[in-house]
C-alpha cells in the first residue's frame, strides 16, 4: 500500500492524458495570443501616428469587454463539458481573425477603417476569452489529482515561459519582416490548431443536474459566487491584493514600453542596433521574463507541494516594488542624460529576468491554494470573479496611462506607478488574513 502511494505522488502529470491534451492546446493558443497582442501593440501606434491614448483605449476596451464576459463565463464553465466551451471558443476566435485579416488585405485600405475594425476585433475575441478562460481554468481540478496542482500549475508556468522566450521573439522577427495580414492568418490557423488538440479532453463532469439556464440563474450563479469568493478569505484578500497592484503595475509593460520603445530608442544608436529593430527589444525583454519565470517554474515543479505559502507570496511582491522604484530612478536619471541608452536597456533587461521569477513564485502559489480550497462544482465562477479581482482595473489603468504619457510624462508614470506597488505590497506584507495559507 506504501508503496502504491509512493508511486502515486512521484507520478507525473504528463503520464496524464487528459492534462497533456490540455497542455498543447494551450501552447498554440497561447502562442497565438502572443503573436497578436505583440503586432496589434505597434500596429495601433503606426496607424494613428505614436497615439498613446488610443492604444491606451484599445487595452481598456479589450480589458473591460474581457471582465464583464468573465461573470458569464464563469456560470457557463460550471454548468456545460469545459472541454467543449474551450474548443468551440478556440474555433470561433481562429475563424473571427482569418475572416477579418481576409478584409483587411481585399477590402480595407483606410487606416482609419482598419483601427475601428482592431477595437471590433478586440471586443469580439476578448468577449469570447472572458468565456474561455473560466473553463480553462476549471478544468485542470478536473483532470488531475489534488497532490499534482502545484506540479500541473508549475508545468504551465513553464509554458508560459517558454512562450514568451521563444513566441515573442518569433513575434518580433515576424513583425519586422512580413506584413500583419500574414502575421494574423497564422494567428487564426493557430487557434483552429489548438481547437483540434482540445476537441478529444475528456473531463471528469458531475452527474448532477442542473436547471436549465436562463438569464435569471446566471445572475443567482454570478451572486454566488461572489459571496463564495468573499467568505474564503486568505483567497479574497489575495485577490483584492493582486487587483491593486495590477493596477499600478499593468501599465509599466502595456503602455511604458512600446511607448519608450517608439520614442526613445527607435533613431538612437543603441546596442546591437546594427541587426536589431527598435521593436526587438520588447522581445527581448519579454524574453528576460520568460527565462526568470522558466527557472522558477522548474525550481516549482521539482518541489515537494506545501502545506503554507504566506512567506513565498509576500515577499516577491516587496520584491518588485523595489525593482521598479529603481527602474523609475534610472529612468529619470536617462531622460536627465546622465546614463546611457545602454545602460538603460541592460538594466531594464536584469530587471525583467527577476521579475518573471518573482511573478511566478506568487502565481504557482496563489493558484494552488485556490485548487486546494475552492470546491470543484464552483471553480469556474470563483475562477471568473478572479479574472475581474486581478484583471478588473487594468482597462481603466492602461488607458489613464496612455492619458498620462500623452499630456504629462513616462517619468511620471513610473514613479506613481513605484508609489502604488509599494503601498500594495507593505499592506499583504502586514496582513493577518493570509498568514496560516
Amino acid at each position: 500500500m506504501n508503496d502504491m502511494e509512493q508511486t502515486k505522488k512521484t507520478k507525473n502529470v504528463f503520464c496524464n492524458k487528459n492534462y497533456t491534451l490540455v497542455f498543447l492546446g494551450a501552447l498554440v493558443s497561447n502562442i497565438a495570443a502572443l503573436f497578436y497582442s505583440f503586432a496589434v501593440s505597434f500596429y495601433i501606434l503606426k496607424l494613428t501616428d505614436n497615439n498613446a491614448f488610443m492604444q491606451g483605449l484599445y487595452l481598456a476596451v479589450g480589458g473591460v469587454v474581457f471582465c464583464i464576459s468573465s461573470l458569464f463565463g464563469g456560470v457557463i464553465s460550471d454548468r456545460y463539458d469545459k472541454a467543449k466551451i474551450m474548443y468551440i471558443c478556440d474555433y470561433i476566435k481562429g475563424f473571427i481573425i482569418i475572416g477579418f485579416t481576409l478584409l483587411f488585405m481585399f477590402v480595407f485600405e483606410s487606416n482609419s477603417y482598419k483601427v475601428i475594425s482592431l477595437f471590433i476585433i478586440t471586443i469580439v475575441l476578448n468577449a469570447i476569452a472572458g468565456v474561455f478562460s473560466p473553463a480553462s481554468n476549471a478544468i485542470i481540478p478536473e483532470i488531475v489529482e489534488e497532490d499534482s496542482f502545484q506540479q500541473a500549475q508549475s508545468y504551465f508556468s513553464i509554458l508560459n515561459s517558454f512562450q514568451s522566450i521563444i513566441g515573442i521573439f518569433l513575434a518580433g522577427i515576424l513583425y519586422t519582416l512580413i506584413p500583419i495580414d500574414v502575421i494574423f492568418m497564422i494567428v487564426g490557423i493557430c487557434y483552429i490548431g489548438s481547437a483540434i488538440s482540445e476537441m478529444f479532453i475528456k473531463c471528469n463532469r458531475s452527474n448532477e443536474e442542473k436547471e436549465k439556464l436562463s438569464l435569471k440563474n446566471v445572475f443567482i450563479d454570478i451572486k454566488s459566487g461572489f459571496s463564495y469568493f468573499v467568505e474564503v478569505k486568505p483567497i479574497f484578500i489575495i485577490v483584492m491584493g493582486v487587483l491593486v497592484f495590477n493596477f499600478f503595475f499593468s501599465p509599466l509593460y502595456s503602455n511604458f514600453i512600446p511607448y519608450f520603445i517608439v520614442t526613445d530608442v527607435a533613431g538612437t544608436n543603441y546596442i546591437f542596433s546594427e541587426i536589431m529593430e527598435p521593436e526587438l527589444w520588447e522581445s527581448v525583454f519579454s524574453i528576460g521574463v520568460g527565462v526568470g519565470s522558466l527557472i522558477m517554474g522548474i525550481i516549482l515543479s521539482a518541489m515537494k507541494q506545501k502545506e503554507k505559502y504566506n512567506k513565498m507570496i509576500k515577499i516577491p511582491f516587496i520584491l518588485i516594488s523595489f525593482l521598479i522604484g529603481v527602474f523609475a530612478l534610472c529612468y529619470l536619471l536617462f531622460a536627465k542624460e546622465i546614463v546611457s541608452i545602454n545602460f538603460l536597456l541592460i538594466f531594464m533587461l536584469i530587471a525583467f529576468v527577476l521579475v518573471g521569477s518573482l511573478s511566478v513564485m506568487i502565481n504557482v502559489p496563489s493558484t494552488t491554494i485556490m485548487m486546494i480550497l475552492i470546491d470543484k462544482d464552483k471553480f469556474g465562477k470563483v475562477s471568473s470573479v478572479v479574472n475581474i479581482g486581478t484583471q478588473g482595473l487594468i482597462p481603466l489603468s492602461t488607458f489613464l496611462a496612455g492619458i498620462f504619457i500623452t499630456y504629462f510624462s513616462s517619468v511620471g508614470l513610473l514613479f506613481i506607478c513605484f508609489a502604488g506597488v509599494s503601498i500594495v505590497s507593505i499592506i499583504l506584507l502586514f496582513s493577518k488574513a493570509i498568514k496560516d495559507i
